[in-house]
């Protein structure tokens, strides 16, 4: 009996956090295919009266909200391309060479979350207007980059230290060299690990809005958060066409979780364990 109570203030506790969770999105969404008039109703109904694509036509016929779409899309799977083979490279280097200073190494990648965000825009701004990348997507991705890839090596370095080194010896005496070790060993048996990264990866860039804000100038170039913001106009908010816009932007990453989820969700646990 009291097993059976346990079990069922469980249900209810992560029931009503699911609740608290979900709440949000469903009015988000809900809010979208409501007609104008109750968007803005002081008394908006739980469910809409009249179901409408209104909004959905005018963000995507009269907005430049596709541009930002491909944008956004561009710099996300950018980073998450590179995030991916810098972090595994990098984490496969710290697991399995040994040289001088490799554990100060190891540790110094973690400096790029020591410092807030903001106290790095004047010096990123300084070397991406150096390098000529200023008003360009390449900026956004080599700044997502960077701040995403010392969580990612720390991740795949604990994933490859479960796997067993008689593995990658076998491999070697096999004639393996140690990129194939990598390639075809390594790699399929972390598949979580890269799949957590590469969620990480796509997640952090498809939501930055600070650099995003500074580092691109043109709105030909803008990316789905900063373009979003520039849409909300200043003494008047058409809040049907931001409820469709803030709808279609969570699309790309529940596709996402759809695919590749369930990795992700290993990944956190599996690598976590050495």
């Amino acid at each position: 009996m009291t097993r059976w109570r346990g079990s069922a203030a469980q249900v209810i506790v992560l029931g009503l956090l699911a609740i608290f969770v979900l709440l949000p999105f469903y009015w988000v969404v809900a809010g979208s295919f409501r007609t104008p008039e109750e968007v803005i109703a002081r008394a908006a109904p739980w469910f809409p009266r009249s179901l409408t694509l209104e909004h959905y036509g005018n963000l995507l016929r009269q907005s430049p909200f596709p541009t930002y779409l491909l944008n956004s899309l561009i710099v996300a799977f950018g980073t998450m391309a590179f995030t991916v083979v810098v972090s595994t490279l990098a984490a496969y280097g710290f697991y399995r060479l040994r040289f001088p200073g490799r554990e100060w190494l190891l540790n110094a990648t973690l400096l790029a979350y020591a410092f807030p965000g903001v106290l790095l825009i004047v010096p990123m701004y300084g070397m991406m207007s150096t390098l000529g990348l200023i008003d360009s997507l390449m900026s956004l991705i080599v700044i997502n980059v960077t701040f995403a890839a010392p969580f990612a090596v720390w991740m795949m370095k604990a994933f490859f230290q479960t796997i067993p080194l008689e593995l990658e010896e076998a491999a070697i005496l096999d004639g393996a060299s140690r990129f194939q070790v990598l390639t075809r060993i390594m790699l399929p048996l972390t598949a979580p690990g890269v799949a957590s990264i590469a969620i990480f990866a796509f997640v952090m860039s498809w939501t930055e809005y600070m650099f995003a804000s500074i580092l691109i100038l043109s709105d030909d170039q803008r990316t789905l958060p900063v373009g979003l913001a520039g849409i909300i106009g200043q003494y008047q908010i058409d809040w049907g066409l931001l409820l469709a816009g803030a709808t279609l932007i969570t699309l790309p990453v529940v596709i996402l979780f759809a695919m590749i989820g369930r990795y992700f969700v290993e990944g956190m646990t599996a690598g976590a364990v050495k």
